[in-house]
């Protein structure tokens, strides 16, 4: 009897020393959020340092959008005066998770707030669904969209409409071309064609002008539509490529049922000027 007792007793110890084990295994920390003011009649702007991957809000008294054309900008707004205290969860391409308590207030501090990298962690804390050719390309992409101007001179323009060449960058055997469309006019722009491909610089009477067309892998952006009064980046990601003196690099947007059509040349040289993305 003793002995069943004593193998009894030994048994609990045992359940119980598994339980403790497997407490310590699955421990957890809490990421304490960072608190926010926000308010009814002006717009907030939080702008992150890589592209907004996802949004999640805890109430619908909170308006939130990413700003129009751009990647790494949150706009933020009360839907009503004195809401309850809620939350907001925002996930970036870099894996970053970046949490915030919103509380309403007539007089926020601030409503221009740069938001520093790994603001919560060093290490990534989302973990995207594994592609590793798409996921690289669009990480990369997602970068260069938010680069300062590094090429300068290379534009055109018509009728209130613009593109301008911002920056040109290299990973591997792709391309990245950072674009700025502006738009100007009252009126929207429909995007019929935007198109990319080598030509000849001069076309002689005797020989046919040569065209290559450069598919894209990745576009980050609307390609679809600029609208009036606004402007936006597109990142364009392309296989590696290099052209001889005698061709150029163009790229062609043309208008839907519109005469606003505009044609970028790009030299080799400048070609050769890509950075790398840091």
């Amino acid at each position: 009897m003793k002995m069943k007792c004593a193998a009894g007793i030994f048994g609990i110890f045992l359940f119980l020393l598994n339980l403790t084990t497997n407490a310590q295994e699955t421990k957890t920390s809490a990421i304490d959020p960072y608190r926010l003011a926000i308010t009814f009649a002006k717009t907030t702007n939080l702008i992150f340092p890589y592209a907004i991957k996802s949004i999640d809000k805890g109430s619908r008294d909170i308006l939130v959008q990413k700003a129009i054309g751009v990647e790494n900008v949150l706009q933020l707004k009360a839907g009503r005066q004195d809401f309850a205290e809620t939350n907001l969860t925002v996930v970036t391409a870099d894996g970053s998770l970046y949490s915030y308590v919103l509380n309403y207030s007539e007089q926020p501090t601030g409503i221009n707030i740069k938001v520093q990298n790994a603001q919560l962690t060093p290490n990534p804390l989302a973990v995207f669904t594994p592609d590793a050719t798409t996921d690289l390309i669009q990480g990369n992409a997602d970068k260069v969209a938010v680069k300062r101007k590094s090429v300068r001179g290379i534009k055109k323009s018509a009728y209130g409409v613009e593109i301008e060449l911002k920056g040109m960058f290299v990973e591997e055997d792709v391309m990245y071309f950072q674009f700025e469309f502006k738009n100007l006019s009252a009126l929207n722009y429909d995007i019929k064609t935007l198109r990319f491909f080598i030509k000849d610089k001069k076309k002689s009477r005797r020989t046919a002008s040569q065209e290559i067309d450069i598919k894209p892998l990745f576009v980050l952006g609307n390609g679809k539509i600029i609208r009036s009064n606004s402007e936006q980046v597109v990142v364009v990601a392309v296989p590696k490529f290099t052209i001889p003196n005698k061709q150029v690099f163009k790229v062609q947007l043309q208008e839907d049922n519109g005469g606003r059509n505009l044609d970028l040349s790009i030299g080799n040289k400048k070609i050769f000027r890509a950075d790398r993305i840091q």
